[in-house]
């Protein structure tokens, strides 16, 4: 299974100005929007580790899920929540020609912990090496004023993070800031294994 966004968050959808309040930079001078490149890539690296940290799309763009076969003939779950709409469905063959699924029948089950496609009847079978494509829009909406508010302050905690520390080179692998993992943590993925 590959997960893919096929469309990136844009610029104008980061919260620059309010991550330049958070961290009290200067204003008044005549190159104010000088570190505007800098601050836009720690935003962008903040979220992308808060969206791998809780299967979250945080603001909405377009992904593709490739696969090779279903989970369950008659649903099958997608790896990234909240999904706010599928686009299309495609069983491909061992040959790369592709077959679009008919929209009407399947259906989008919202959940914000594990959204699904759900057939009307049984999914189609997918041919012998061959694959499917579910193409949907992902994201809590399409600026950073619709995500929650604890995953924006999670942000601009992490990206502030990343600013203050850009040169230091020994915080170890996976160095999350405590209060950023306290405000992710009711949305990470609970995983019930044996013996949980």
């Amino acid at each position: 299974m590959m997960l893919v966004e096929e469309t990136q968050v844009a610029e104008a959808a980061l919260p620059v100005d309010a991550l330049k309040t958070h961290l009290r930079l200067g204003s008044g001078f005549s190159e104010t929007d000088l570190q505007d490149a800098v601050l836009v890539s720690f935003l962008r690296a903040a979220l992308a580790a808060i969206e791998a940290r809780t299967s979250r799309a945080l603001i909405q763009r377009d992904f593709v899920l490739t696969f090779e076969h279903w989970q369950d003939p008659a649903v099958h779950r997608l790896p990234i929540a909240p999904v706010q709409s599928i686009t299309d469905v495609t069983v491909i063959d061992g040959f790369g020609v592709a077959d679009t699924v008919a929209p009407e029948s399947y259906r989008l089950v919202k959940d914000g912990f594990a959204p699904k496609l759900r057939a009307m009847a049984l999914l189609p079978t997918v041919p012998q090496n061959g694959s499917v494509e579910i193409r949907f829009q992902a994201g809590f909406g399409p600026s950073f004023d619709d995500v929650p508010d604890d995953l924006k302050q999670a942000v601009l905690l992490l990206a502030a993070h990343y600013y203050e520390y850009r040169d230091e080179t020994a915080l170890g692998q996976g160095c999350m800031p405590f209060g950023v993992t306290s405000l992710i943590a009711p949305y990470r993925p609970v995983r019930v294994g044996l013996g949980a």
